[in-house]
């Protein structure tokens, strides 16, 4: 099942800010997921986020890309099997989930 694929526009900012080659492994890695977003749970690629570190964001997901240190914060709309990229960021401590939970309360997501 292929997914609806649609970002937040603080998101498509974060991926333009990154140096080309990094918005090119992103940009595959994003298209891998897309074909299935679901929790690993349930057979996807997502690990799923919940409440910690003073952050909430369950029902989210997350996936690493860790040779390139970069996260990609992301959720499910499931009535509408579309996929909501929310936050790509350089691997730094908590400040992408951090920055994840502004945007979910700034977009009401």
């Amino acid at each position: 099942m292929n997914w609806e694929l649609d970002y937040l526009p603080d998101a498509r900012k974060d991926i333009k800010n990154l140096d080309r080659s990094q918005q090119i492994i992103v940009e595959k890695a994003i298209k891998r997921v897309k074909n299935n977003p679901l929790p690993q749970d349930e057979g996807g690629y997502g690990k799923p986020l919940g409440n910690r570190h003073g952050t909430d964001l369950t029902n989210f997901l997350k996936i690493k890309l860790r040779g390139e240190g970069i996260r990609i914060v992301y959720k499910l709309i499931r009535t509408d099997t579309k996929m909501l990229v929310v936050v790509v960021g350089v691997r730094e401590d908590e400040e992408v989930y951090e920055l994840a939970q502004r945007r979910r309360f700034k977009y009401t997501i």
